[in-house]
């Protein structure tokens, strides 16, 4: 057994892991709370006053596979910290927009630095975890939904005594005070004979399935996308649903807070289960969770019956995406885990942003959200498809195929 792997230092790499994503996480979310600011200044519609949160998903999605490779290649300081002076400039530049356009610019580079503490931070704990990695890779997911549900109320005394733009300047210190420096205790690197395939083994059997690990990455990346798109439905439009059936929006962000939270105790449970079931089990059961969530969408609409429906989609799909990053870790080589699990999150990104836009252009057509969670059902269905298809094509490992991951 490798005296490295679950050890203290690697609890207290986590701890420290959880912070850092925290905080960093901020980028994804800040702008949400700053929306009704920016559109008061630029004035326009609510759809061109979304523009700037569109681009930061976009860099986001982006951000997940080029700092997963930078971290195989260079480790995790330097990447958290080029990501923090990144996001850091990616502030300022927002701080001194002249326009909504250039607003959208600043943040698709607010989004490119934020995605280095969600994905490749996922990975770099994997490696350091073999019997508890599943609870690991769920803890270091949460900081993701933690920087959503703390973020914007944080930072709604700033904004209503100096406005967005004192809030942007605020972050543009803060990010890099608080991460460059905390970084630092994360240079530690594990050694060569701990990324083997025997040193990072679990408990469970090894499992090899008869693609390539490219086909195999692109498999994971459709079965993200699809269970993305479905996700989008409720967290993106839960608002505006809330709005369209009377309750108003502060019921609409409550729910929306609701499912977030559900979603980081979803995490944690699910961190559990896949260190006693695996990846693509877990996964599978989040995601018919999900499914189940969507469908009580559709014939509730009662106030209590849809804080119900929404925790219980929270509690369903919070651990999906970490679920992937362990799959990855259980089917492909160790060595390519931040580039395979960056390109992976990055599909699931680019799911909620389709999904998101899918749900607004079927309301537009048919005056209604019915549609749009059905969407949201079939979108579901296809991810659990994949899932069953790797699930049942899967085997033991050879043991010269697993010498071959090392």
């Amino acid at each position: 057994m490798n005296p490295i792997l679950d050890s203290r230092y690697s609890w207290a790499r986590l701890v420290l892991s959880l912070s850092i994503s925290t905080v960093g996480s901020v980028g994804m979310w800040s702008i949400i709370a700053l929306m009704p600011a920016v559109q008061a200044e630029f004035g326009g519609g609510r759809g061109a006053a979304s523009l700037p949160y569109t681009l930061t998903m976009a860099g986001y999605a982006l951000g997940n596979l080029l700092w997963g490779r930078q971290l195989d290649r260079f480790g995790v300081t330097p990447m958290l910290m080029a990501a923090a002076l990144l996001t850091a400039l990616g502030y300022v530049l927002a701080a001194l927009s002249p326009s909504i356009a250039t607003l959208a610019a600043a943040q698709a580079v607010i989004g490119l630095g934020a995605a280095a503490f969600f994905a490749p931070l996922m990975a770099d704990i994997s490696l350091w975890f073999r019997r508890r990695r599943g609870i690991a890779v769920g803890i270091a997911a949460s900081g993701n939904y933690l920087a959503g549900a703390i973020w914007p109320l944080a930072l709604s005394g700033v904004l209503a005594e100096s406005g967005w733009r004192g809030v942007c300047w605020l972050l543009a210190l803060l990010v890099p005070l608080l991460i460059i420096p905390a970084s630092l205790f994360l240079r530690r690197r594990l050694p060569a004979e701990s990324l083997t395939a025997a040193a990072q083994a679990t408990g469970r059997a090894l499992r090899e399935v008869p693609w390539s690990p490219r086909m195999m990455t692109w498999l994971l990346a459709l079965a993200g996308v699809a269970c993305c798109v479905a996700m989008s439905m409720p967290q993106v439009h839960i608002v505006a649903f809330c709005v369209d059936l009377g309750y108003g929006p502060a019921v609409g962000a409550e729910m929306l807070s609701v499912m977030l939270m559900g979603g980081v105790v979803s995490r944690l449970i699910s961190g559990l289960v896949m260190d006693r079931l695996g990846g693509i089990p877990t996964l599978l059961i989040g995601s018919i969770g999900q499914m189940i969530g969507l469908i009580l969408y559709l014939p509730f609409d009662g106030l209590a019956s849809l804080y119900a429906v929404s925790l219980i989609f929270g509690l369903s799909q919070g651990g999906i995406v970490p679920a992937y990053a362990i799959i990855i870790r259980e089917y492909l080589p160790a060595r390519e885990a931040g580039a395979r699990v960056g390109f992976v999150i990055m599909a699931t990104i680019l799911g909620m942003a389709l999904g998101g836009w899918m749900s607004g252009w079927i309301y537009d057509a048919s005056g209604s959200y019915q549609l749009a969670f059905l969407n949201g059902i079939a979108w579901n269905a296809l991810n659990i498809g994949v899932m069953v298809t790797i699930l049942l094509r899967s085997r033991p490992r050879r043991p010269e195929a697993a010498l071959a991951t090392a």
